[in-house]
């Protein structure tokens, strides 16, 4: 006869409820489960000392052995491996340990920021020299009197270039001009020979009217003009 410490687990209501009782056998355990909890044998299995627990009589069973009931979590038809397997080859793995802790318990993240601190530190007067070096630099600099540069590559180029082009350029000016006086010279003389060429012609003289002759004089000084310009239209019709 065993005197058995008898627990519930898996029902979180029903975590202090224990049974202290004299079990002889597995049925009267098995039996009296059945009419405390209502559960039959396919729904929970009992352990000791970690272990399942198949027949309360053994050799390891004391008189104060506990035993715990353990409710069975009836699964499904299975495929979580699967699932499980898809959905790890999508995740990409990480390389930031940094949530991770050492054997101390220490997180990696600490330690790395409290040496990148230290080191921070250590560095300080270094950073100040070159500081207090950048504006001693600077101050040089500005003492110093400016230096102009100037530096283009098409004004060097062009520069470069510009007195072949003047050259150039001189040279056609001076070709173009000696054509335009060569043709100047040719017209004139073509012209000059042209009025050579031609007869002079007789100067016109003006006869000035006498303003004091009388009337009767300028009537037949003009009868005689016209007698005498018909006899030359008669001359000319034979």
């Amino acid at each position: 006869m065993y005197y058995c410490n008898l627990s519930m687990l898996g029902k979180p209501h029903d975590n202090s409820l224990s049974a202290n009782h004299y079990f002889v056998s597995q049925e009267q355990l098995e039996s009296w489960i059945s009419e405390k909890y209502d559960l039959n044998r396919q729904s929970y299995y009992v352990m000791c000392n970690g272990k399942k627990v198949y027949s309360i009589c053994g050799e390891s069973r004391t008189s104060e052995s506990i035993f715990y009931v353990v409710p069975k979590i009836l699964g499904g038809k299975g495929g979580f491996g699967s699932m499980l397997r898809a959905i790890g080859a999508q995740i990409e793995k990480t390389t930031n340990r940094e949530a991770c802790r050492d054997l101390s318990g220490r997180r990696l993240r600490d330690i790395n920021e409290e040496q990148r601190l230290k080191n921070w530190i250590s560095q300080q007067a270094e950073r100040e020299r070159e500081a207090a070096e950048r504006k001693k630099q600077k101050l040089e600099r500005l003492c110093q009197e400016p230096k102009y540069e100037f530096k283009d590559d098409g004004y060097d180029k062009s520069r470069s270039t510009m007195p072949e082009e003047m050259s150039s350029s001189v040279d056609q000016g001076f070709k173009a001009s000696t054509s335009k006086t060569s043709n100047s010279l040719s017209g004139a003389g073509k012209t000059k020979r042209k009025h050579s060429e031609e007869p002079e012609a007789k100067p016109r003289i003006k006869k000035k009217r006498n303003l004091w002759i009388d009337a009767e004089e300028s009537d037949s000084n003009s009868s005689d003009i016209s007698e005498e310009n018909d006899k030359k239209t008669l001359v000319g019709l034979d």
